[in-house]
C-alpha cells in the first residue's frame, strides 16, 4: 500500500521529468551552448523537480532563470540538495519509491 501511495504522490513530479526531458531532447539542442551557468539551465531544471519536487524545483527553477541574462557574471552554480533523500532517480531520470526488496 505504501509504495502505490509513493507512486502517486510522485506522479506530478515525474509528469514534470518527462516534459523537461522532452524539452532538453528536442528545444534545447536548437540554442547551443549558450548558457553562461553550469549546469545549463534545464539541467539546473531537471536536477531541481528530482530533488525538491514540482512545487519547489519549479520556484528553484524559475529564481535560476531570472538571474540567467547578459550581464549576469555564470558560474557553477548548482541545485541545493536535501540532507536526507526519501526516493531514488531511475536512469532516465524518474523519481520512485527506494525498493526494500530482498535481494
Amino acid at each position: 500500500m505504501n509504495r502505490v501511495v509513493a507512486t502517486v504522490l510522485l506522479f506530478p513530479r515525474n509528469v514534470g521529468v518527462l516534459l523537461l526531458r522532452v524539452y532538453r531532447a528536442v528545444i534545447s539542442p536548437l540554442y547551443g551552448d549558450v548558457c553562461r551557468y553550469y549546469p545549463s539551465c534545464s539541467a539546473y531544471a531537471l536536477t531541481a523537480v528530482q530533488e525538491h519536487g514540482l512545487v519547489i524545483g519549479s520556484g528553484l527553477a524559475a529564481r535560476r532563470l531570472a538571474r540567467c541574462h547578459p550581464w549576469a557574471a555564470g558560474g557553477v552554480d548548482d541545485v541545493p540538495l536535501k540532507r536526507t533523500r526519501r526516493y531514488r532517480v531511475t536512469s532516465f531520470g524518474f523519481v520512485v519509491a527506494p525498493s526494500h526488496g530482498k535481494g
